[in-house]
């Protein structure tokens, strides 16, 4: 299985025989260079997003039209992207989906969802989500934005992922030492991967706080494009 950022809260996970781009924002983030786009979303089976804001989302139809693949989301927002010509699988939280032998399960967060196409009034886009993501023996946890919920008592009970993508930037989202607490107090991980930080000057620019909170567990600091195998 490989794990790869694509800056902010993108990320292309192969588990099983599929790859999916979860939040693959890629024309207009930072963090990430354009000139290897092709790179990112070569071989992508499917679209995941945790909800419709636009550096989650804005790049998702470009992204399906051009690979050829479906865009997995929550139903209202699924609805929005096929109107902008997408193939969508639209489902809800608890609902499952096997994706070429990955296990996708939306799960709740705690944030907002909207999304604007043309600059105008954000229109709502259902639920914001996040999700457990099955296979090869693994499951990870892509938590979405997201603060500290107690919905996480029962999905890490219930789901016992060992891999945790956590949003720890703070402002928007819960930060570091917030995202320590959530992984300690809820979760057993094995390996904690951080994002939705460095991408801008208001959001926490290291992981430290989140290693000093997690002894014992493998906190990775992801590097744009470099795989991660686990």
């Amino acid at each position: 299985m490989k794990i790869t950022w694509l800056g902010h809260s993108g990320f292309r996970i192969e588990i099983e025989k599929a790859v999916l781009l979860v939040d693959p924002w890629l024309v207009g983030n930072p963090m990430f260079p354009e000139a290897r786009r092709a790179e990112a979303v070569e071989g992508a089976t499917h679209i995941l997003l945790t909800h419709g804001h636009g550096d989650h989302a804005s790049n998702a139809v470009a992204i399906a039209k051009e690979r050829g693949v479906p865009v997995a989301c929550i139903h209202e927002l699924s609805v929005l992207l096929a109107a902008e010509g997408a193939e969508t699988l639209g489902f809800g939280k608890g609902g499952r989906l096997d994706l070429n032998g990955a296990q996708v399960t939306m799960v709740p967060a705690s944030h907002s969802s909207s999304i604007d196409f043309r600059g105008g009034t954000p229109a709502y886009a259902g639920g914001e989500a996040g999700f457990m993501i099955a296979g090869e023996g693994h499951t990870i946890y892509v938590s979405g934005d997201t603060t500290i919920m107690a919905d996480m008592a029962w999905m890490g009970e219930y789901h016992a992922p060992d891999i945790g993508i956590l949003c720890a930037g703070g402002h928007y989202t819960m930060d570091m030492r917030a995202a320590a607490w959530a992984a300690r107090t809820y979760f057993n991980f094995r390996t904690v991967i951080p994002c939705h930080y460095r991408t801008f000057p208001v959001l926490e620019q290291s992981a430290a706080r989140l290693k000093e909170g997690l002894p014992g567990v493998q906190v990775i600091e992801p590097e744009v494009l470099v795989p991660i195998t686990l």
